[in-house]
């Protein structure tokens, strides 16, 4: 495995793998042992080793050494299982709401500094938004991205936004993070968000957060009408259905804390 003719990126990633292969397979393991294995000489393998137990990855053994995998690659499956899961349960929710109100619904979820659309069911109507599953759209514009956001401190909000340049899409969108972290507070105050013409001119988005089985935010669930069909009087009922949603879907997921919902009141 040391001589081969991949590009060195490609051989890098093979060795990666297969030293994550041979610790799976045996509970701990020497330099010695595992640079034989894989026809690796041990100076490479122990320096692969070492990068892999500062990502968090692998774990030396006392001072011995013996290495061995960390839950951290179980953490990264289990986070996978969940969105498949995610989207399966919240797919039936979200039809229970579209026969009701004929309106377009989106599931998303943080990714970086953006939110990216897990699945969605579009509009019956022909004037309706257009969207895509793997669409991506700016935090803090968006409804599900405030939802997504509430869940973070003040620190940790300006830590995610630092990178990103807030951009006036409307007359209406949020300048900057101070604006946002004023919004955020009644978020997290009402459990739901709103996208008033923020994003795009003539929409309007609501949205309320979906929760894992500890308790964090994993995403949010949306309804999304064009200004003109949408009735203030109504705004309570939509609100009501989605977090209703979004609390059969997060009980399924293991949480039973779900905020107080304005279908409880």
């Amino acid at each position: 495995m040391e001589k081969d003719t991949q590009p060195d990126s490609v051989s890098s990633v093979l060795k990666v793998f297969g030293i994550l292969e041979a610790l799976a397979e045996q509970k701990e393991i020497g330099i010695t042992d595992l640079a034989q294995r894989l026809m690796m000489s041990k100076s490479t393998t122990y320096r692969f080793l070492q990068t892999m137990k500062t990502l968090g990855f692998v774990s030396q053994q006392g001072e011995s050494d013996k290495y061995g995998l960390t839950l951290k690659l179980f953490e990264l499956g289990a986070k996978s299982l969940e969105y498949v899961d995610l989207i399966s349960l919240a797919d039936k929710e979200m039809r229970v709401i579209s026969e009701q109100t004929n309106e377009a619904l989106h599931l998303g979820a943080l990714d970086g500094t953006e939110i990216v659309y897990l699945h969605k069911i579009d509009s019956g109507y022909n004037l309706r938004m257009q969207s895509r599953i793997g669409r991506r759209n700016p935090l803090y514009s968006t409804a599900i991205g405030k939802v997504l956001l509430s869940d973070y401190s003040d620190a940790e909000v300006q830590k995610v936004l630092q990178p990103v340049e807030f951009v006036k899409h409307t007359a209406k969108t949020l300048e900057n993070v101070e604006q946002l972290q004023q919004a955020l507070l009644q978020v997290r105050s009402q459990h739901y968000a709103e996208d008033n013409e923020e994003q795009e001119p003539g929409l309007r988005c609501i949205a309320a957060p979906i929760y894992n089985r500890f308790g964090r935010i994993i995403a949010g669930l949306s309804i999304s009408l064009p200004t003109i069909r949408f009735e203030e009087d109504k705004l309570q009922h939509l609100v009501g259905l989605l977090q209703q949603a979004g609390k059969n879907i997060s009980e399924q997921l293991g949480f039973h804390d779900y905020p107080s919902t304005t279908t409880d009141k």
